[in-house]
């Protein structure tokens, strides 16, 4: 999966707002399981934090998901996937009537979808529909005092590796939940602005060092004490399997911001 800078992230990077990707080098999955063998590479991957994502291709499909009750596609009250400037890769302004920003500590996400039936091929050419709670835990378009705003969602094509990204803030962890993104994926994207079939809908799991990282910065008010109260095994979306297809890998710092990398069968 491509990592590069685009021109478009510079020019964030240029306005104070933009994302550094301090990638590291992690061990492959093929490298860790011809040294030690399947057991122990499963084992040192995942204390290493190494998904399987990053490792290597997925290991099974991802599961399907609830959207939640504020999903915005029109599923549940309002639709935003019909409006114009929903289709676009920086999601933190609202579109429309409102250009308003929403602030937080800049992420990058990188969804790579993948053809479970055909070897984890990737799938080029589809939409995913991405979105997220503010750092304040309130969701565009429903929550209170933000009923009229639409940031923190939007729609981008797959690119020829299969992968959709988005520029956008690291969701707060409201009480209940395990901080996470929300996302469906559809077949083109004339078919999600056009109220087409859902091929998957998911949620994006975000690891716990990370957002303790987060959380402990300002804006983030409330956000570690519920984390502290809720965990991936007690969680009402990850707890039937810890999240193991769900975890994304991430790099990056505070100061400069985050990538969340996630590779998913459907």
């Amino acid at each position: 999966m491509s990592t590069n800078i685009t021109p478009h992230q510079q020019r964030d990077h240029e306005h104070g707002d933009g994302l550094h990707e301090d990638l590291v080098k992690l061990a492959t999955r093929r490298d860790a399981l011809r040294i030690f063998g399947v057991g122990s590479a499963a084992a040192i991957l995942a204390s290493l934090g190494v998904s399987n994502a990053l490792a290597g291709r997925p290991t099974g499909e991802v599961p399907d998901e609830t959207a939640g009750p504020f999903p915005g596609d029109g599923s549940n009250g309002p639709d935003v996937l019909d409006d114009s400037g929903i289709v676009r890769h920086d999601i933190r302004r609202s579109f429309g009537d409102s250009r308003t920003l929403a602030r937080g500590v800049p992420l990058r996400v990188n969804l790579t979808v993948t053809d479970a039936s055909k070897s984890y091929a990737s799938l080029p050419g589809l939409a995913v529909y991405l979105w997220h709670c503010d750092r304040s835990g309130r969701y565009s378009m429903y929550s209170s005092g933000v009923e009229d705003e639409n940031y923190l969602r939007g729609i981008a094509k797959t690119d020829s590796e299969g992968t959709a990204w988005f520029q956008t803030i690291f969701p707060g962890c409201y009480s209940g939940r395990w901080p996470h993104i929300h996302f469906e994926v559809y077949a083109s994207v004339a078919k999600a602005v056009s109220s087409g079939p859902i091929v998957k809908t998911s949620q994006i799991a975000l690891p716990q060092a990370v957002c303790k990282k987060v959380y402990a910065t300002s804006g983030y008010s409330g956000s570690l004490g519920n984390l502290a109260r809720t965990s991936l095994s007690t969680d009402m979306v990850f707890s039937d399997d810890n999240a193991i297809h769900q975890l994304a890998t991430m790099t990056g710092n505070v100061k400069n911001g985050f990538v969340a990398n996630l590779t998913i069968g459907i």
